[in-house]
């Protein structure tokens, strides 16, 4: 699935956890993982790389929705995960996902 699309999954996970995250915000980011987790999709996700990109635009659709609560404790939080999981990660990957917000 990509670094950039599991690093959006570790913001929208923490924004989640933030007290300071309204409750519309919240469904939203659970609406998101719903589909995501879905066996249902638009496009199956066994077609090879097309089967994600609906994926990939319901998490991106649901991050850019949230931006605004997305703070630097939250992305602080989001790239200790992934170093904590992966040791090689592109910090220029993560970047252009925090250039969206």
């Amino acid at each position: 699935m990509g670094i950039q699309l599991i690093y959006s999954a570790f913001l929208m996970i923490f924004a989640y956890k933030s007290p300071h995250t309204p409750k519309w915000a919240k469904r939203i980011i659970l609406g998101a993982f719903a589909y995501l987790l879905s066996p249902i999709d638009t496009i199956p996700d066994l077609t090879p790389v097309l089967g994600f990109t609906d994926d990939l635009s319901v998490i991106t659709f649901g991050l850019v929705t949230i931006a605004c609560y997305i703070d630097q404790e939250i992305r602080q939080m989001a790239r200790a995960k992934l170093a904590a999981i992966f040791s090689n990660v592109d910090e220029t990957a993560l970047a252009t996902v925090d250039a969206k917000l």
